[in-house]
């Protein structure tokens, strides 16, 4: 027997689920009925299967064609699943275009298995993402996000379909990088228990290793070096901009000791590096292991402030340290803390503090570490440059 397009509202039976189904019938016997109409299956199709592959004839039932067939599936298949709010939605999702094709008196349309793409994007109205919602026992927000997902992370969709993600997950998955957002639906598939949190770093771990290989370490000699490191805070953050492992992959001070920027470094150079303040003990041994020595520090007063633990944070360090003797090439004596508001990009740094280097140290070679951009007269070493 044919399957109606309708039954794809609900993820299909895992094989272990199915084996339990089948087990289940040869012990006691088919308990439910398969419901047809007009010939196809409208819910029951593994019950249906199970019959078939245990040599049983299968018990069916006409639905009778009052009221809403959409409505009539939804309501057995909620009684028998344990689905979570989010799966609740993705049905809700699909169930969109069929509540349009009935409101249009299209209760008996019949459509043809390859019409499902189409006739699921169809729809998007409020008023039906409102009865969808109220249908399929969840919200016409998770509806709304669903919708979403379906347009632009259609693989995130099905992983709340199968129950990997949660929405709230999946709409935190959408805004990371392709590569992270499969792994952290394979680590999903893999370990349910895995948290997402734990997955997204490991996934951004996994790129920063694929990527690093992809850029080739400098083999010049600098007079100048600007760093602006991808520090790893190793704590969740509290807000969508503080958390750095949300936005670009990380590394811990111990694979930052690692890298032989003394390698890169002539023998009278200066260092401009990058540091927040939770982690200014750590800024001071990469100087010390890189080959420098602390000597001062211009402050960044971001006008807009972050989140913080202790206080209200709206400033960060770019500590200037030298290794052999490299005083600035102009005798001039800038002001300590430049104002610059900061932009909505997380970690970006102001142009203006490189305009200060160029201004300070305006001779010899120079070099961006971890750079997110290039800039005339300067070379640049990192995976977003």
């Amino acid at each position: 027997m044919d399957l109606h397009p309708i039954t794809h509202l609900f993820p299909a039976m895992t094989p272990d689920e199915f084996a339990a189904l089948k087990a289940d019938i040869a012990e006691h016997g088919q308990r439910e009925p398969i419901w047809t109409s007009r010939g196809q299956i409208v819910d029951g199709r593994n019950r249906w299967r199970a019959c078939e592959e245990l040599g049983l004839a299968p018990k069916t039932r006409e639905w009778n064609g009052e009221g809403s067939l959409a409505a009539f599936v939804v309501s057995l298949n909620l009684q028998r699943r344990h689905l979570t709010s989010s799966q609740k939605a993705a049905v809700a999702l699909d169930l969109l275009p069929w509540l349009e094709r009935e409101a249009k008196g299209r209760q008996g349309a019949r459509a043809d298995l390859r019409d499902i793409p189409q006739i699921f994007a169809e729809g998007d109205g409020a008023e039906a993402r409102e009865q969808a919602a109220k249908l399929a026992g969840t919200n016409r927000q998770y509806v709304s996000d669903a919708k979403k997902l379906q347009n632009e992370a259609p693989t995130l969709l099905e992983a709340v379909r199968v129950g990997t993600l949660t929405l709230p997950e999946a709409k935190k998955a959408a805004q990371l990088p392709e590569p992270v957002r499969e792994h952290v639906i394979t680590t999903r598939q893999a370990d349910p228990d895995k948290k997402f949190l734990e997955a997204v770093r490991e996934g951004r771990r996994a790129l920063h290793d694929a990527e690093s290989h992809e850029a080739p370490w400098p083999s010049g000699k600098y007079r100048v070096l600007y760093a602006d490191p991808p520090w790893h805070y190793g704590n969740s953050g509290l807000d969508d901009y503080g958390h750095a492992e949300r936005h670009y992959p990380t590394m811990s001070t111990d694979a930052l000791c690692t890298l032989p920027v003394a390698e890169l470094a002539e023998d009278n150079a200066v260092l401009f590096l990058w540091a927040t303040s939770p982690l200014l003990e750590d800024a001071l041994r990469i100087i010390r292991v890189w080959g420098f020595h602390y000597k001062t520090s211009f402050v960044w007063d971001k006008v807009k402030p972050n989140f913080g633990y202790y206080n209200s944070v709206r400033h960060e360090f770019l500590l200037i340290a030298t290794r052999g003797s490299c005083l600035p090439d102009r005798k001039e004596l800038l002001d300590s803390v430049v104002e610059e508001p900061r932009s909505d990009r997380h970690s970006e740094k102001p142009a203006r503090f490189r305009e200060i280097i160029d201004h300070l140290y305006p001779q010899g070679h120079r070099i961006e570490l971890f750079a997110r951009t290039t800039a005339p007269g300067w070379d640049a070493w990192g995976n977003q440059a």
